[in-house]
């Protein structure tokens, strides 16, 4: 326990992760902006648009793919010409100027800006609307919707031509990044025919920013919104984020947190608002706001938010128009209400439906909607089962939402835990719009040092079948409208952006954002694939890097379930900051029953598990039949979720013939032991990855070892001390006693809301 004593101390004098502000600032000095890709400064600022050289037969094939570039038939690329050929979009600029930016820094040298096409290797870009010479063309552009693209070589003019073209301008921009993905992972471009169109209508990112600039549960740094800058000072930052977003096809961002202040919607900050709304919106972002349901109390003077009440509707009513005013593509709303203290309908004796409608009401003549968080759950302290709380209050409200609420669960029924069942919501409610919320920042799985690859448990998210319809009724085809038929589609993701000069704290975290916007464009897609493009955008092709980091990649999360909350176990963490293990915290004067890990654990000396079958909470009857068979059973249930349906002896057997205690301690072992394979693995990387990057991977690595090893023995001690059992031969004790793990306190911890359990930076043991 001694390097994360000496971890926690750090962290406590401010000085962990922090860098000195000189250096900060002669790094700033040093390092460019996306905008400038010749800089060879790696800080991990140009996250995977790095655009490097393309060297060897790979420069020769694409410089004759890419010779010249053409925006439109008739006129110059960007400006009105004789032929009366409209000037550039916005949007359409920044995808010139993203395929100028791409080109030269891959191939050396810009194409050609031309006219029309009048050699081999032109690239043609733009809509219909845009170019006469595209509407010539026989493509066919209905099939991309309102935001895909097709990329196909043609004949133009006799000449060799890639076309990028789709029916609106973004998504022409999507298309532009679709293509130079292609150059950047070294994929033929000879001839192509891709037609590619999102899944689901609204990609949305959550911030949980708030207007002082902290970030709740944000492990990167303060937030990149800078209000107090803001409007007259526009960042360069805000253009490269929505650069990154629109690259992998996010098309929305919250920009506050869901515990939200209300001045927010004040004229003084939606001036601000309009600001930032301006900078993204070329790259096809809507802004949406985090509401408080009280705002009608504190910024209207009214006396009460009761949704049914008149003059709290016409105060929406106006609010809402205000906004339109100053943002007219505004998006609507999120909401989080009677949920962990915040206002909500229930205090008024309404339903969430009510709750949700008053708001929807206000923003249907502009096309707005609301996302309404079904994170709700009540604190009596004699509740049978909190995973049950949220099912239960909305269920029986299925068809009452109108049709601009789109139900927001998150994507298990408890909290963004390593592992969860998917949530029994969904499949649940076929006459109500339903969403997937998943979180990118790692919250539950390590925060900023840990490396835990998001993909597989997106993806798992995604596929699992619900068999609300029968077999194939996954969660993607609920979320994407396949299923039930809904047409206004949506998913969102907890930001892991903050100002760090990376982004998101580490280099392996940009992959969780990644992921998450590809993922949401096409559910269906492959997280492994995923995870391929990224390493070989962000670092390089190579293969001998690409294999190890992609096997470490797709191995992190189960590695990282396996020493935190092995079998089904869950909210094993420390109370307030989430970090650390916590076993044995108990309900307290601070901790309602279900905000403390002996409540999920359920752990005696006689066995450990939640009993959620009938003979116990009955949440397997939340569950379609067939999916409530299965978890219910014995035989049946999934083995990573054994103890989050069963509770059960410490010596039960189970289907690997070994006892349930010593299935855990292997489990524990296992992913200590992963980690430490992914630390050696990068080890034997450096040669590929420039110093700056690599250092900070492995230091992070060294970080993830040590508190890999803190949750094993930490878990193992507890549980030892109630089942009294020997250890498994050749499973090693735990270094410390119980009582020291027990005593540890970790009282800051970037990105919590609180100071966690109380305790003094004096009460932390010093190491010996």
């Amino acid at each position: 326990m001694r390097s994360t004593v000496q971890r926690s101390a750090g962290r406590a004098r401010g000085a962990h992760r922090r860098v000195p502000f000189a250096a900060a600032l002669l790094a700033g000095l040093l390092c460019s902006a996306l905008a400038a890709p010749s800089v060879r400064a790696e800080s991990g600022y140009r996250l995977w648009l790095r655009y490097t050289p393309v060297h060897g037969a790979w420069l020769t094939r694409y410089r004759h793919a890419a010779t010249e570039l053409v925006a439109g038939g008739g006129g110059t690329a960007g400006a009105p010409g004789a032929s009366g050929a409209p000037a550039l979009s916005a949007t359409l600029r920044a995808a010139r100027s993203e395929l100028l930016r791409g080109l030269s820094g891959l191939l050396g040298r810009p194409p050609r800006l031309k006219r029309t096409v009048t050699g081999d290797g032109a690239i043609l870009f733009g809509t219909p609307r845009s170019s006469a010479l595209i509407r010539t063309l026989p493509l066919h552009l209905a099939r991309t919707g309102d935001q895909g693209y097709l990329i196909r070589t043609l004949q133009v003019h006799g000449h060799r031509t890639i076309v990028i073209a789709a029916r609106r301008d973004i998504g022409v921009l999507y298309g532009v990044f679709a293509f130079l993905r292609l150059l950047q992972t070294r994929r033929p471009v000879d001839h192509l025919d891709i037609l590619s169109r999102p899944k689901i209508r609204r990609r949305v990112l959550d911030f949980w920013d708030n207007l002082d600039g902290t970030v709740e549960r944000g492990y990167a740094g303060d937030s990149i919104w800078k209000w107090d800058e803001l409007p007259e000072y526009l960042s360069p930052r805000y253009t490269d984020f929505a650069r990154a977003c629109a690259s992998i096809g996010i098309n929305g961002v919250v920009l506050n947190n869901v515990n939200a202040s209300p001045f927010i919607l004040e004229p003084l900050y939606l001036v601000k608002v309009a600001a930032l709304a301006r900078v993204l919106r070329p790259y096809g972002i809507r802004v949406y706001l985090s509401v408080p349901f009280s705002a009608p109390i504190t910024l209207g003077k009214l006396a009460s938010a009761d949704p049914l009440d008149p003059a709290v509707q016409a105060w929406w009513g106006r609010k809402v128009a205000q906004i339109y005013r100053y943002v007219p593509h505004f998006g609507g709303f999120l909401t989080k209400a009677d949920s962990e203290g915040e206002p909500g309908p229930a205090q008024y004796g309404r339903t969430q439906a009510q709750g949700a409608n008053l708001l929807a009401r206000a923003l249907a003549p502009y096309g707005g909607i609301v996302m309404w968080r079904t994170f709700v759950y009540s604190t009596n302290p004699h509740s049978e089962d909190r995973v049950k709380q949220a099912y239960d209050l909305f269920k029986p409200l299925d068809g009452k939402f109108d049709p601009n609420v789109i139900l927001q669960n998150k994507n298990g029924p408890l909290d963004f835990q390593p592992r969860e069942p998917f949530n029994p919501l969904f499949g649940a409610m076929p006459k109500s719009n339903e969403m997937l919320e998943l979180e990118i920042t790692k919250e539950y799985l390590g925060q900023q040092t840990s490396l835990v690859y998001l993909g597989p448990l997106f993806e798992e998210a995604l596929r699992a079948d619900t068999w609300a319809m029968g077999r194939g009724s996954t969660v993607a085809r609920i979320i994407d409208g396949s299923l039930y038929g809904q047409r206004d589609t949506a998913i969102a993701g907890v930001a892991n952006i903050g100002s760090d000069r990376n982004w998101c704290g580490s280099i392996f975290n940009q992959a969780n954002w990644y992921v998450f916007g590809r993922l949401a464009w096409n559910p269906d897609a492959s997280a492994r694939r995923l995870a391929t493009q990224w390493v070989r955008m962000t670092f390089t092709n190579r293969p001998a890097f690409v294999r190890p980091a992609l096997k470490m990649m797709m191995r992190s999360r189960e590695a990282a379930v396996d020493y935190m909350d092995p079998l089904g176990l869950a909210s094993q963490m420390a109370a307030g900051t989430h970090f650390g293990p916590g076993p044995w915290v108990h309900p307290g004067r601070n901790f309602p029953p279900d905000w403390s890990s002996t409540y999920y654990n359920r752990a005696t000396a006689q066995g450990i598990g939640f009993n959620r079958t009938a003979t116990g909470s009955d949440a397997v009857a939340q569950y379609a039949p067939h999916v409530a068979a299965q978890f219910a059973s014995l035989a049946a249930c999934p083995q990573d979720l054994l103890l989050w349906f069963h509770h059960l002896s410490w010596t039960d057997r189970l289907r690997s013939g070994r006892t349930l205690w010593d299935s855990l301690v292997r489990h524990y072992d296992r992913g200590v032991t992963t980690v430490k394979w992914m630390r050696k693995t990068w080890a034997g990387l450096a040669k590929y990855v420039d110093p700056q990057r690599y250092r900070l991977t492995a230091d992070f690595l060294d970080i993830e070892v040590r508190d890999a090893e803190w949750w094993s023995d930490a878990s193992i001690a507890y549980f030892q001390s109630l089942n009294k059992l020997p250890l498994p031969p050749g499973a090693a004790a735990p270094p410390d006693s119980l009582k020291a793990y027990e005593a540890f306190c970790i009282p800051y911890v970037e990105g919590s809301p609180g100071a966690g359990p109380a305790c003094a930076p004096a009460d932390i043991p010093v190491p010996r």
